[in-house]
């Protein structure tokens, strides 16, 4: 009785594996899902359940091994690019409006905030003078740490 019935549980299975799979996207529950409908196809042909339950088992730590991998890598390749938040401030310009030293002082950075800001210790230079240009290295808190941009002497 229990194998005239198995499909039952194979498609339960099945539809509890693909629901679980839409909320995680990790890929473990469709390669579950997967050896699942194995399980079924083989309970189709009249296979005892207990064989049934080994193939599925098979198929899906195959296709865990095998698919899953490559499957992640596509659906993590699309991400964006951009740099966002304190990521997008690292790297970028500014000028000085007050005075900036080891202790503080302020910056407006190229997209037009206005960030406290500290001189980074890896700096020789004691403080940068307002209008002076600096570049953004780390961010602290709320607070900038910036170094001061080298003047080029190229005319």
């Amino acid at each position: 009785m229990l194998t005239q019935y198995a499909w039952i549980a194979w498609i339960v299975l099945i539809l509890a594996f693909a629901t679980i799979e839409v909320f995680t996207l990790e890929m473990t529950f469709l390669m579950l899902a997967l050896g699942s409908v194995a399980g079924l196809v083989s309970g189709l042909f009249g296979i005892p359940w207990w064989v049934q339950f080994i193939i599925a088992a098979i198929v899906a730590v195959v296709l865990i091994f095998t698919l899953r991998p490559p499957l992640l890598r596509l659906l993590r390749r699309g991400g964006d690019p951009a740099r966002s938040n304190i990521d997008a401030l690292i790297g970028s310009d500014g000028a000085v409006v007050v005075t900036v030293s080891s202790s503080g002082g302020q910056v407006r950075l190229q997209n037009g905030e206005t960030w406290t800001a500290r001189l980074s210790p890896i700096t020789e230079q004691k403080d940068v003078a307002v209008g002076e240009k600096v570049l953004v290295t780390a961010i602290d808190g709320a607070t900038a740490v910036v170094v001061p941009v080298e003047r080029s002497n190229a005319t």
